[in-house]
């Protein structure tokens, strides 16, 4: 989703389906270690991007990120970053973030 391939196109550059794609995904299936390297190739990760969080040692400026990532990578944020980039006006960008800070103010008050 982060770089708007579906999962169709992913399964025909792996040579498999999508519903085989979505298996590994959700981790119903195992991925083999060629076929991580294969799928990082593809997507222009490191392989380490897919252990992010899962207590896999980094080293670096990425250890201040996860929480980012993991917005991003979620399907709310995923579409929340991209409608957002879509808003040219400033001033419209502007006052869609104060709204979000202003909703999340109320949240953390309660």
């Amino acid at each position: 989703m982060l770089i708007g391939m579906s999962q169709e196109k992913l399964g025909d550059m792996l040579g498999l389906t999508f519903q085989q794609v979505q298996k590994y995904e959700k981790g119903v299936n195992r991925i083999g270690a060629g076929r991580l390297f294969e799928i990082s190739r593809i997507l222009g990760v490191p392989i380490d991007f897919f252990y992010d969080g899962v207590g896999v040692p980094n080293e670096g400026p990425s250890d201040a990120t996860p929480p980012v990532m993991e917005f991003v990578s979620s399907g709310e944020g995923l579409q929340l970053s991209l409608a957002f980039m879509k808003i040219r006006d400033p001033k419209v960008r502007k006052r869609v973030l104060d709204l979000v800070k202003s909703l999340a103010e109320e949240e953390e008050a309660s």
